[in-house]
């Protein structure tokens, strides 16, 4: 019997079209994203004629990768956005399209919110024309620890309300086990000082890292919201603003080529650590 959900696609669907409905300076954090993965993609000295970006609310993202040249496919899990931008609409796990289509896969958040990821990683790869690149970034482990710590306050229902998250081992990891060559994970940690709770509310809801739990679970009580928003005030700083943690994990992988560097043969060195170990000594 297979597993239920762990997240909503109707939930995330609505969340997108929610999100794009909102003014482009609203979530900080896609502009911050969006400069990281152009800067990487900008130290690759190869072109990508095909681009394939997941998630279609960034218009200027947009703009810049159309501006390398590339021919830009769009896909994006907000019916209404889609159809407004012309983007293939879906969920990344169950994205179907041509084998080898692209040369180049943009995914600027999301990965940690997608019900099968090794499902999806498999299908990205399986897009991936040989010597294709898959970049993308996240909000990984270890973000928002001061909410997390909030929510779990005396009086509050002790019910699962926030995301499990995707550290940097297992990521890389996945893109291993899931036929990626030369996987590299590293990840930038952001600190945002915040007056209370709901100015976070708002920022995580304009960045769509609202929840999309399956089943969505009971919303707070008032009470509940109190103590959670007195908890979260509780950890501020002397100033009276609390500084919140965002670890935005950076990934990329390549689609393997027989011309890339191989590592090398388990067993072939020719020379003895030992012995170099000794000479130091």
């Amino acid at each position: 019997m297979s597993q239920p959900p762990l997240f909503s696609p109707a939930r995330h669907g609505a969340q997108r079209d929610r999100m794009a409905g909102l003014p482009a300076s609203a979530d900080f954090l896609a502009p911050i994203i969006a400069e990281t993965l152009l800067d990487r993609l900008a130290m690759v000295t190869r072109t990508f004629e095909r681009t394939l970006l997941i998630g279609a609310h960034d218009a200027a993202l947009i703009a810049n990768l159309r501006g390398l040249g590339t021919e830009l496919t769009l896909f994006e899990a907000g019916p209404s956005l889609a159809s407004r931008v012309g983007a293939t609409v879906g969920e990344v796990d169950g994205i179907d399209m041509a084998f080898g289509r692209f040369d180049l896969i943009v995914w600027p958040g999301g990965l940690d919110s997608v019900n099968d990821v090794p499902g999806a990683l498999v299908r990205l790869r399986a897009l991936l024309a040989p010597d294709g690149l898959l970049l993308g970034a996240f909000v990984g482990d270890g973000s928002l620890p001061r909410l997390r710590r909030a929510m779990m306050a005396d009086g509050v229902r002790s019910i699962a309300r926030l995301h499990p998250q995707i550290d940097l081992a297992a990521m890389g990891n996945l893109l291993q086990r899931t036929g990626f060559a030369l996987p590299v994970v590293d990840v930038d940690t952001l600190t945002v000082r915040y007056g209370d709770l709901f100015g976070l509310v708002r920022d995580l809801r304009a960045a769509g890292l609202s929840s999309r739990l399956f089943p969505a679970p009971p919303p707070l009580t008032r009470e509940e919201t109190a103590r959670v928003a007195a908890a979260f005030a509780a950890e501020a700083d002397p100033d009276g603003r609390i500084a919140e943690t965002f670890r935005l994990i950076h990934f990329s992988g390549w689609a393997p080529h027989p011309d890339q560097p191989q590592p090398a043969r388990r067993g072939s060195g020719t020379a003895s650590l030992a012995e170099a170990l000794k000479s130091k000594s």
